[in-house]
């Protein structure tokens, strides 16, 4: 069964990024094509970029840093869950695509993006995608994208969806599982 990390990227008090999270997670595991991990950057608490030498050499000097590429190396597939702060996506995970740079290579990745306001995490999750680019990780054109998040998320501290959203995921999802089967054979063949 394929990998698939979900990664929450936003790290600081009052977050909403792991309520997101875990419902595209338990969404994603009701489907049943992956076997399903949810990172979650606010737990994980990677420091600012510490490796002294560059991660394109992979000579990781530190334990959080062998701990995070042994992660990704391990996926298949990415979900990145990312706010819009600033007009781009956190520094939390900006910063955690930093630390690595094989680890990332020849993978697909879905895109989760949402804002406080109308305009749900869009620029946020297009700056996220060059970056995604240049360490060779393939970002859908399929996503979900959540504006004015706060009318999701009940008095229970839940997220709840939309038909619209749902739908969203559910195509993610799937061409998720595509892409995946393809960039397999692109990352196993050593030419």
């Amino acid at each position: 069964m394929y990998k698939l990390k979900i990664i929450s990227s936003t790290v600081r008090p009052g977050r909403k990024g792991s309520i997101i999270s875990h419902w595209i997670t338990n969404l994603a595991q009701e489907k049943g094509n992956f076997e399903v991990e949810l990172l979650d950057l606010g737990e994980i608490n990677l420091p600012l970029m510490n490796e002294p030498v560059h991660p394109m050499m992979r000579q990781y000097e530190h334990e959080h840093t062998k701990q995070w590429s042994a992660k990704i190396e391990e996926a298949d597939a990415f979900i990145f869950v990312t706010a819009e702060y600033d007009y781009s996506y956190p520094a939390s995970l900006k910063n955690a695509l930093e630390y690595l740079v094989h680890e990332w290579a020849y993978k697909p990745a879905g895109i989760v993006s949402y804002s406080i306001g109308p305009f749900a995490g869009v620029r946020a999750a297009s700056s996220l995608k060059g970056d995604l680019l240049s360490l060779r990780t393939i970002s859908l054109a399929e996503a979900v994208n959540i504006p004015a998040v706060n009318q999701f998320i009940g008095e229970d501290g839940l997220f709840t969806p939309n038909e619209q959203l749902t739908k969203a995921a559910t195509v993610m999802l799937t061409q998720l599982l595509r892409w995946t089967k393809g960039l397999k054979a692109i990352k196993e063949d050593n030419l």
